[in-house]
């Protein structure tokens, strides 16, 4: 069955439709979560609540651009109102002229659970803000915003997550990253 057929079905609310859908896409939406909430429990919390979002809005996608990118957004915005609720962004250290080093080239090395266990060893703000920046693809501009954090204070935050993932990386005899 197509994305387009079992987005017609679920708008009309037809459960197998539904649970269809949960099953194709929860594996990939739970790691999603799961980059953003370390206990397994809360991104398993955070991924039903999005579904549940997904499920209640399904008749707002206008099929224009990816339906599971659109999964996506509505699963990284559960994970960003539960670490609201957790944690309070604005409690971060700035810096500012510090140059930012190139891209993480172990990255490409790692297994999946080789990167989720560095990220989990990340504090929140600096996990939040690598997340957003390096794999969803958010400027620090829409960071600041959508955190309510300065633009500083984003690119401190990821320019920090870089350094603890390069000593976290060493730390673990990965190669050594630039």
């Amino acid at each position: 069955m197509t994305d387009a057929e079992l987005i017609d079905l679920c708008r009309r609310e037809n459960r197998k439709a539904q649970k269809l859908l949960y099953e194709r896409f929860a594996p990939k939406m739970f790691g999603v979560c799961k980059r953003y909430v370390k206990v397994k429990e809360d991104a398993e919390d955070a991924m039903i609540n999005g579904f549940y979002k997904v499920f209640s809005n399904i008749r707002s996608f206008k099929s224009k651009g990816s339906f599971e990118g659109w999964i996506r957004r509505i699963m990284v915005n559960e994970c960003l109102m539960f670490l609201r609720k957790q944690n309070n962004f604005k409690m971060t250290v700035e810096i500012s002229n510090v140059e930012m080093k190139s891209n993480i080239t172990a990255q490409d090395k790692l297994q999946e659970n080789d990167i989720l266990n560095l990220l989990n060893k990340l504090p929140t703000g600096y996990r939040t803000v690598f997340n957003l920046y390096v794999i969803e693809g958010y400027k620090h501009r829409e960071i600041a915003e959508i955190l309510g954090i300065s633009i500083n204070t984003s690119k401190s935050q990821l320019i920090l997550a870089k350094d603890r993932m390069r000593k976290l990386l060493n730390q673990n005899q990965y190669p050594e990253v630039g």
